[in-house]
């Protein structure tokens, strides 16, 4: 986009400084409107202005290498975060909702600080940062479930889990799994395969639109390993969906359950 910018202002003005000046600003506003701002980007507008008769003989063509040059570099980022097991591109995290479609605030945004928070805090600093808002206010809520897990010692999932577990086989029936919920008086029910490892979990909620086949309609289950912190589950447990986040090894085999409940009474145990 850049180059092509450059491309096309240096056919329109002839004045070489004028031109240069023009690109690298046109170049800059395109990239920030389009959230593709990258410094190397005003130059490469810049060098189609000062390219000479090379780049002016190749007219319009001139991007073609400079676009392949940037396929393959963003495809070569892809497979070095995939190995690196970072998500690249960036993806923007989703804003809380509540998902109970009543007025209220979902939970993980009614207590600590507020998005206005961190708008007065920039305002305050009086800077502009190079980073989304939305990623800066991740950022901050991560910063304080890490000082709290510091802070509150080293309380494992392993620690606060139940270990004796209700499953399920996903091959049961619909209305087996229905009372075991009522018997038990819990939410959540892990299903198992065959060979006994994880593979969802069904509630009252899932029931409610299953057939009689509990696997077509079982979701997806929230995981952790025994070692795992228990108050890193606080996102999970208080997305207004997860009531229970299954705890397994390697092999996905289910070793306990940690519910609300479980955290809510190891937290009210804990140290301020």
């Amino acid at each position: 986009m850049s180059t092509l910018t450059g491309v096309v202002i240096a056919k329109l003005v002839g004045e070489p400084v004028f031109a240069a000046a023009l690109a690298v600003s046109l170049a800059i506003a395109a990239m920030s409107l389009t959230r593709s701002l990258h410094p190397p980007g005003g130059a490469a507008a810049l060098t189609a202005v000062i390219g000479g008769q090379s780049v002016t003989s190749l007219g319009f063509a001139f991007p073609i290498p400079v676009a392949l040059n940037a396929v393959v570099l963003v495809a070569m980022g892809i497979g070095f975060h995939k190995l690196a097991r970072r998500q690249y591109p960036h993806l923007v995290i989703p804003t809380p909702t509540n998902t109970h479609l009543t007025a209220d605030v979902p939970p993980q945004l009614r207590s600590g600080y507020q998005e206005a928070d961190v708008d007065a805090a920039l305002s305050e600093l009086g800077e502009t940062f190079d980073i989304d808002r939305g990623d800066l206010n991740r950022l901050v809520r991560e910063v304080s479930l890490q000082a709290a897990i510091r802070t509150r010692g080293p309380l494992l999932c392993s620690d606060i889990m139940s270990r004796d577990v209700i499953l399920i086989s996903k091959d049961v029936q619909a209305i087996e799994a229905r009372a075991l919920l009522l018997r038990h008086n819990i939410r959540t029910l892990p299903v198992v395969d065959q060979a006994g490892r994880l593979a969802g979990v069904i509630g009252l909620r899932e029931l409610a639109l299953a057939g009689a086949d509990i696997e077509q309609s079982m979701a997806q289950a929230a995981v952790a390993s025994p070692h795992d912190k228990a108050l890193a589950l606080l996102p999970v447990l208080t997305d207004g969906r997860t009531h229970a986040v299954v705890i397994i090894d390697a092999g996905r085999n289910v070793l306990g359950l940690v519910t609300q409940t479980d955290l809510l009474a190891a937290m009210s145990g804990l140290p301020a």
